[in-house]
């Protein structure tokens, strides 16, 4: 392993996160502790990791030569893909031209950034179960893609999206125009494409976060975390808890699911997978190859969080998955539109038995908007969802 240098010297290890929002800073935060440069980029200035990075930089990313400038000037020795909206066939050139590493490989940051590629290779190259689906370039193809088999209810999302923007359910054909409008105001990179998929009638969803990183020896193993469950609004995460207890068949198939996609992908770091599950039937739905908001659990939960646990994957340095408490996590909304936040009732969100809290430092709020996670730890995960939700919903967001 090459060694790791000072930070802000010549011989510095410079790790350049391209999106630097409430993952991305905690991304950065566990790199600097290992002795890394970091090098926040986002589409705006003073986002959450740009707060606490050596260096901030704001620029458009899903354009190809502002891009490709950026890295060339910045000259990292990783670049760290954090979002969906990013001209990843430069990456991908930038790869093959030996000029920088990308996490996990730059293949794989172009297929998870689109439904289409992951979903492709894991149904139709990987033969995994998944949920029937189409891809619609219309109104009117959505419309006979539903009649012509995926039927009602099925869930509607763009192409390329974060954090369930854009996705709808439809219960019937009253509710297509609207999920069509919805997916276009919703898409990453402009409008244009959506997957519409079968629902799929299951008793919980998870997450498996997955770790590939290098043994010993200097080979690539994989590593798992206990299951995380969690709680989904319009595709939004607002609740989520570890570990989500599973019958022993079930989380043997979660994991085949996990490794066979993730061994495809490649490279080295920590992917979130996405899975439903019913009795012992597992499916695959989505993976991100970095670490995934339901993860943010883990800080309570885990002695190597998510975040750790990506750091020290893409370095080459040892990982370890191991539980330290059951737990949950609750999400705090921003409540309001506005440009100058303040948080009451931090006290006593704190004063929840076993709470922390986490603010995320977003200069701009919105109704919907994540603003900050409340974390508990408990024996008892049942306990510590209900803790976490009361502990979220002391704290009161308000304008300035």
């Amino acid at each position: 392993m090459k060694p790791i240098g000072t930070p802000l010297s010549p011989f510095a290890t410079r790790v350049m996160l391209l999106g630097s929002g409430e993952l991305g800073k905690e991304v950065l935060i566990a790199l600097q502790r290992l002795g890394v440069e970091t090098i926040a980029v986002d589409r705006y200035e003073n986002a959450p990791g740009q707060q606490v990075a050596h260096h901030a930089r704001t620029i458009t990313m899903s354009d190809p030569q502002a891009l490709r400038a950026l890295i060339e000037a910045e000259k990292p020795d990783l670049v760290v893909p954090e979002i969906e909206a990013i001209a990843t066939q430069t990456l991908e050139a930038l790869e093959a031209e030996g000029l920088v590493r990308v996490i996990p490989t730059a293949r794989a940051a172009r297929l998870t950034m689109d439904r289409e590629g992951i979903r492709r290779l894991a149904a139709e190259t990987l033969g995994l179960p998944t949920s029937p689906f189409r891809f619609c370039d219309s109104e009117a193809e959505l419309q006979a893609a539903i009649a012509q088999g995926i039927g009602y209810p099925c869930v509607v999302k763009p192409v390329m999206s974060s954090s369930g923007k854009g996705q709808s359910k439809l219960d019937g054909p009253a509710d297509v125009a609207t999920a069509w409008a919805h997916a276009m105001a919703g898409g990453r990179v402009g409008p244009g494409r959506v997957i519409v998929e079968g629902f799929i009638d299951f008793d919980y969803e998870i997450t498996l976060l997955t770790v590939r990183a290098l043994d010993a020896d200097g080979t690539v193993a994989t590593h798992f975390c206990e299951p995380i469950g969690h709680v989904q609004v319009s595709g939004d995460y607002v609740e989520s808890w570890q570990p989500q207890p599973m019958a022993a068949a079930a989380l043997e198939g979660a994991r085949v699911i996990a490794k066979a996609v993730t061994d495809n992908l490649g490279g080295q770091g920590l992917f979130g997978v996405e899975l439903f599950v019913k009795g012992d039937q597992v499916w695959f739905s989505e993976v991100s190859p970095r670490p995934h908001d339901t993860g943010m659990v883990t800080m309570v939960t885990q002695w190597q969080n998510e975040f750790e646990l990506h750091a020290r994957a893409i370095l080459g340095l040892p990982v370890s998955t191991a539980l330290k408490s059951p737990g949950a996590s609750a999400v705090i909304y921003g409540g309001v539109d506005a440009n100058d936040l303040v948080f009451d009732g931090v006290d006593e969100a704190l004063r929840v038995p076993n709470s922390d809290i986490r603010l995320f430092g977003k200069p701009e709020s919105f109704v919907k908007r994540r603003m900050g996670v409340a974390l508990v730890f408990d024996a008892d995960v049942e306990r510590a969802r209900v803790q976490a939700k009361l502990a979220a919903s002391k704290v009161k967001p308000r304008r300035a």
